[in-house]
């Protein structure tokens, strides 16, 4: 990924706002990791108008939920899961501040408006390739949900993780051009 943008998290709009599908990017900074019962306790508590335990404005969640970490390691493979099973909740973090997710797999609709409207950017990062990926994640601690094992909200230092934008802020989608590209 020489030809990468690199960009620090926590994101702001004129960060998202230079990012179109296709461009592969380096993040380097702090992330969250949370998946689909992590996103339905902050959605909850959202909705209710509560403190939630991680800031959402400008943070990047990664749906991951690592493996257990064998010794020697700071944390186990950390790939990315799906992130459709997070979109009921996705727009209303979305609302709160979130700018950026990473994770495997196409948006909602719902999810498309609403990284638009409130100008944010899914990157996918690629399946399979955990182990690898993980070498870029730096230290790495529990900030909620620990009795969620795994799905624990995690935040995450990472250094140079290479993502790609799947979705941007103006509606682009580089699964709908892929399968117009090969179509023709």
């Amino acid at each position: 990924m020489t030809d990468a943008i690199r960009i620090k998290a926590p994101l702001t709009d004129d960060d998202v706002l230079k990012l179109k599908i296709g461009d592969s990017v380096l993040i380097t900074g702090k992330i969250y990791t949370a998946r689909d019962a992590a996103h339905k306790r902050l959605f909850e508590l959202a909705q209710k108008g509560e403190k939630l335990p991680i800031e959402l404005k400008g943070n990047v969640i990664y749906y991951a939920g690592p493996a257990p970490t064998k010794p020697g390691y700071i944390i186990g493979p950390a790939g990315p899961t799906t992130s459709g099973r997070c979109d009921p909740y996705t727009p209303t973090l979305l609302a709160h501040g979130l700018k950026g997710m990473i994770g495997k797999g196409v948006r909602s609709k719902e999810v498309r408006d609403a990284m638009q409207k409130y100008k944010a950017v899914y990157f996918t990062a690629t399946g399979g390739a955990a182990a690898l990926i993980s070498k870029n994640i730096k230290a790495v601690k529990i900030v909620a949900y620990e009795d969620l094992g795994p799905e624990a909200i995690r935040e995450l230092e990472v250094d140079n993780f290479p993502v790609i934008v799947a979705n941007d802020a103006f509606g682009g989608d580089l699964y709908q051009e892929g399968i117009k590209k090969y179509k023709r």
